[in-house]
């Protein structure tokens, strides 16, 4: 570590003071009661990410959702320079699993196990439950998120952790995680990208004929049965549409992972946290909700989170979570709609594959070496699938433009 800096870490991120948190999370940004976001005059700023703020990161802990007893023990890194102000800060957690990270390592584990290790706890600096990518060195400045890398790898070792994992990190951090001797990991997601659409038809008028006429047909079956569509958002959101969200995020969770990450009370504080933020989108059906999707809004894309559904209808999940993220990123004039982890099936509704990055620290010789091997041949399948699913989206191209 350089000697102009000190790191101490936290137990909570109520251990930070907001207007300090967020100042490195989101420079250049005041953010105001409810979500409200406004740059600051003057400044050139970079687009605000909801998940690194104050209040997400608060939220996830004062709910319980983070906590010891849940295997997240927030432990949180801050770069103190040499007058004492705060530098850069990290979210980092002490994890006894490897649930709630998008990122899959339980082959690693089992690895190092098998090899006479204990791979938990971990280090684990990540946006809890959450997989969108956004910086992890929070701070503005290169030669203190060079210290925050560093900072990051003491920390496991003073600790005799057997890894510290640094996931859905933005180039600059990974960049500068790898020059600190961190491990490279490619991922995949599906993104929207919003070409200044005026409508969703406009969208349509760039996919080949044959896909334009599936997706009309299928959002118009999904709404068949009588469904219609709220978009719920600020001082609109309720209790009411949170009982009934959670319901669905209930329902759906258990039976797709067993146990869903968030409770109850955790919706209740985000939204009034950051309902400037939040985006619920909601079918009712005779007049009950009947399904949701919650997205999260930043200043230029549309994060797609959490979805869950009581009754089950052909293609309302595509409407709810994809097509009509589309229609309000294309209202809001929002560039981009990240649909959330994994999902091929987002492909054909306009959304493209977009390369994820993580970065990773194990500071056993003989476990680095073995995953190093592997992570050489993951990245080489990640981007060769990346290429194959390029070559298979929806879009004219060619002399696929003359085929109406």
């Amino acid at each position: 570590m350089t000697e102009s800096y000190r790191l101490q870490t936290v137990d909570g991120i109520g251990r930070v003071p907001k207007h300090i948190w967020d100042s490195l999370a989101n420079p250049g940004w005041q953010v105001a009661d409810h979500g409200r976001i406004s740059p600051k005059e003057g400044t050139d700023v970079a687009a605000f990410n909801p998940f690194t703020s104050h209040d997400f990161l608060r939220v996830c802990e004062s709910s319980g959702c983070v906590s010891s007893k849940a295997g997240w023990l927030p432990h949180h890194l801050v770069l103190e320079d040499g007058t004492g102000a705060t530098a850069g800060v990290v979210p980092a957690y002490l994890k006894g699993h490897s649930f709630g990270e998008y990122v899959f390592d339980h082959s690693w584990a089992d690895a190092y196990e098998r090899m006479g290790g204990s791979y938990y706890p971990k280090l684990q600096v990540s946006v809890p439950f959450t997989p969108a990518t956004g910086p992890r060195l929070l701070t503005a400045d290169g030669e203190a998120r060079a210290a925050l890398g560093r900072g990051i790898a003491m920390v496991a070792d003073h600790l005799s952790l057997s890894s510290a994992h640094v996931t859905f990190a933005n180039e600059t951090d990974v960049d500068t995680l790898q020059t600190e001797g961190f491990l490279l990991r490619l991922d995949q997601q599906f993104h929207f990208e919003n070409k200044g659409y005026d409508s969703y038809d406009q969208f349509l008028g760039e996919l080949a004929s044959r896909k334009r006429k599936a997706l009309k047909r299928e959002r118009r079956d999904a709404l068949a049965p009588g469904i219609e569509i709220e978009w719920v958002t600020g001082s609109d959101l309720t209790e009411a549409h949170w009982d009934a969200f959670f319901a669905f995020y209930m329902d759906t969770g258990s039976r797709k992972w067993g146990r869903p990450y968030l409770n109850r009370t955790f919706f209740s504080q985000v939204s009034d946290a950051m309902s400037e933020r939040i985006l619920l989108v909601m079918a009712k059906r005779e007049g009950r909700y009947i399904a949701g999707a919650l997205n999260f809004i930043g200043s230029d894309r549309l994060y797609g989170r959490n979805w869950g559904c009581i009754e089950d209808h052909p293609f309302l999940h595509f409407e709810v979570c994809y097509h009509q993220a589309i229609d309000f990123a294309i209202h809001r004039k929002l560039a981009i709609v990240e649909a959330g982890a994994q999902g091929e099936h987002k492909l054909a509704r306009g959304y493209l594959p977009v390369t994820t990055r993580s970065a990773h620290y194990l500071p056993d010789a003989k476990f680095r070496r073995a995953v190093a091997h592997y992570l050489e041949q993951e990245r080489l399948a990640v981007l060769e699938t990346a290429d194959a699913f390029a070559a298979q989206g929806p879009f004219r191209r060619g002399d696929l433009l003359q085929d109406d």
